[in-house]
């Protein structure tokens, strides 16, 4: 019965997104971010295979001063998948079946939506399939939700005119309009829109030229240095520091086709009693002889804080110089 349920799954999947007609009907899909369902027998979801996928997804999101899961899941059984679950977003389908294999498709059951099928031979083997994929499991369905973000919600931006510094710097980012300018000197820009507990930060700024093997160590240095010059805390004398007790992680990215340094750390306020996580891009401007910076940061006491700093990310990787 289960190899049954698994292949009739296959089939309806391959079936759906061969239809051309399909296309015209999907339903709107329904998620929110970083939200990811997974239809697999119960059994399997409870022994090897299912302590290999928790493994995948219970992995903390980098930054983040208390640990939050890559993902929030709905685990369904073959038999239990219906209308209810077809309009979610991201489906992750594994299974035990002849048809061995890893395969993605696009708007199977409504749209936009995004489908994974990971199925093995065996559990072993499917246990193996699961651990060859395990950082497509995190990243595709991670880079699928930027998109839908940032097409469905940054619709009502800023234009660079608008803004001083982005104008100067000669550079665009989608800011959604709903985040309101606190600073734009022409050479630091800081936007924030407010949460019902705390705050979503942007800010841009440039800095000179360096050598790229410089430039990782540097960084903190550098985003220390603006903070104390231009993000006070709420007391006198207090300002925005890098918190020392977190060593950031730091990674090489590509943004708009140009080598990019991701840092993600925690910040605190030196002088008070503030903390949250931030987001720094450090990009190497070669043809304008610079590094140019754009950073989110959060600031929300007491609840979690995954999801809105995965949305500053939708708006920062928006940047066009």
């Amino acid at each position: 019965m289960k190899n049954l349920l698994a292949v009739a799954l296959l089939s309806v999947f391959f079936i759906s997104c061969n239809s051309k007609n399909t296309k015209l009907t999907l339903k709107e899909s329904y998620s929110r971010i970083n939200f990811l369902t997974i239809v697999i027998e119960n059994n399997l979801w409870k022994g090897q295979v299912g302590d290999s996928l928790r493994d995948i997804i219970a992995a903390p999101v980098l930054g983040l001063p208390q640990e939050e899961t890559q993902f929030s899941v709905n685990q369904v059984s073959p038999a239990a998948f219906s209308n209810l679950f077809e309009t979610n977003r991201n489906i992750l389908f594994v299974g035990v079946s002849e048809k061995e294999g890893y395969f993605l498709k696009k708007d199977v059951y409504a749209a936009p939506q995004l489908t994974m099928t990971i199925f093995g031979k065996d559990e072993n083997s499917l246990t193996a399939l699961i651990q060859a994929h395990k950082k497509d499991i995190i990243s595709v369905f991670k880079e699928s939700d930027l998109k839908n973000y940032q097409k469905e919600n940054i619709k009502n931006s800023y234009e660079i005119k608008e803004i001083k510094t982005l104008n100067k710097l000669g550079v665009s980012i989608k800011i959604p309009r709903n985040f309101a300018i606190v600073d734009d000197t022409g050479d630091f820009l800081w936007l924030r829109q407010d949460i019902t507990k705390g705050s979503l930060n942007i800010i841009a700024y440039a800095l000179p030229l360096m050598e790229k093997d410089s430039i990782a160590n540097n960084i903190v240095k550098a985003r220390d240095s603006i903070g104390k010059n231009h993000i006070p805390g709420p007391a006198d004398g207090s300002y925005m520091v890098t918190e020392a007790a977190y060593t950031p992680f730091t990674k090489e990215v590509v943004i708009d086709d140009k080598p990019t340094f991701e840092t993600r750390g925690t910040w605190d306020v030196k002088g008070d009693f503030m903390a949250g996580p931030f987001l720094n891009y450090t990009v190497l401007d070669k043809k304008n002889n610079r590094l140019l910076v754009v950073e989110g940061f959060t600031y929300a006491p007491s609840i979690n804080k995954r999801d809105f700093m995965f949305e500053l990310e939708a708006i920062l990787k928006t940047l066009k110089i």
